[in-house]
C-alpha cells in the first residue's frame, strides 16, 4: 500500500511537516514523487519509519539514527531485537522510579515506614539513565556493556551515605575545579588535588580502577562535546584543563 504525506502522518502519528523535514534531511525518502508533486511512500518507508520512531523513543538523535540505518550491514531484525532489549531496560528503570514513588506517598500517608536507602532507589535509577541517554553508546563501545552493567549494580547498592558523598564529591569537583583553572597549572597543588578528587569519584561507581581507563575517560571528556559541555559550565575550559591535570596526576 501507499501513502502521501498526509495518509502517513494520520496513522503514524508523525507531523506532515516532521516528514518533510525528514526528506529533506535525507533521512526518510519517499519511494517517489508522483506527477503531482506529492510525496509518496511505500512499505520499505512506512517500515523504515518505525524504526526511526522506535529510536526517537529511546532518544537517539537524529544524526545517530541517520549514521546507524545508512551503514551497509544494518539490519532491521537486528535493530529491533536491541531495541526491544533496551526498552525493557527503560520500562524496569521507570518501573522502580514508580515504585519508590508509591511507597513515599504511603509513607506519607501512615503506611509502612520506608528506609533509607529505599528513598534514593528512584533517584540512583534516574542517575543512571539519564548517564545512559547522555553517554550510554559512547561509555559502552569503549568499555564494553559489561563493564558499564557491574557500574550500575555497583551504584544502585550503594548506601545512602556513599551516594550522598558521591553527589557531594562531585559538587567539589566541579567547585575546585574553578579555582585550580585560575592557578594556569595543570600540575600546580590544587590541579593534583582535583585530580585525586575526580580519581575518588570514580571509585565510587567504579568496580576496577586502572590508570589507563582513567586516562582514556579524561580524553573522551576532550573528544566529546557532551561532556566538555558539561564540565566548562564550571568555567570555560575546565575539560581541557582538567584532563591534562589527571594526566600529570596518573604521570606522577
Amino acid at each position: 500500500m501507499e501513502y502521501t504525506v498526509n495518509k502517513l502522518a494520520r496513522i503514524s502519528g508523525v507531523s506532515g511537516r516532521t516528514l518533510r523535514y525528514y526528506d529533506q534531511i535525507g533521512l526518510l525518502k519517499p519511494a517517489r514523487i508522483n506527477s503531482s508533486g506529492y510525496r509518496i511512500y511505500g512499505q520499505e518507508e512506512v517500515d523504515l519509519l518505525q524504526q526511526i520512531l522506535f529510536y526517537r523513543e529511546l532518544d537517539v538523535s537524529l544524526e545517530d539514527i541517520m549514521e546507524i540505518i545508512q551503514q551497509p550491514d544494518f539490519n532491521r531484525k537486528e535493530a529491533l531485537k536491541n531495541h526491544h532489549a533496551k526498552l525493557k531496560q527503560k520500562r524496569a528503570r521507570l518501573d522502580q522510579i514508580m515504585a519508590t514513588v508509591e511507597k513515599t506517598i504511603a509513607s506519607m500517608e501512615g503506611g509502612v515506614p520506608m528506609q533509607d536507602n529505599e528513598k534514593f532507589a528512584g533517584l540512583k535509577e534516574k542517575l543512571i539513565e539519564e548517564n545512559e541517554k547522555k553517554y550510554g553508546k559512547e561509555i559502552r563501545e569503549k568499555y564494553g556493556n559489561d563493564i558499564v552493567e557491574a557500574s550500575n549494580t555497583k551504584l544502585r547498592g550503594m548506601t545512602q551515605a556513599d551516594y550522598q558523598a558521591m553527589t557531594e564529591l562531585g559538587e567539589e569537583i566541579m567547585n575546585l575545579l574553578k579555582e585550580a583553572y585560575k592557578t594556569g597549572d595543570p600540575a600546580s597543588e590544587k590541579a593534583q588535588q582535583l585530580a585525586e578528587k575526580h580519581k575518588q569519584w570514580l571509585l565510587y561507581s567504579w568496580t576496577n580502577y586502572s590508570k589507563e581507563a582513567h586516562a582514556g575517560l579524561a580524553e573522551m571528556y576532550v573528544a566529546d562535546e557532551r561532556f566538555t559541555a558539561y564540565y566548562d559550565t564550571a568555567i570555560k575550559g575546565g575539560t581541557k584543563f582538567l584532563r591534562d591535570a589527571i594526566m600529570i596526576y596518573l604521570d606522577s
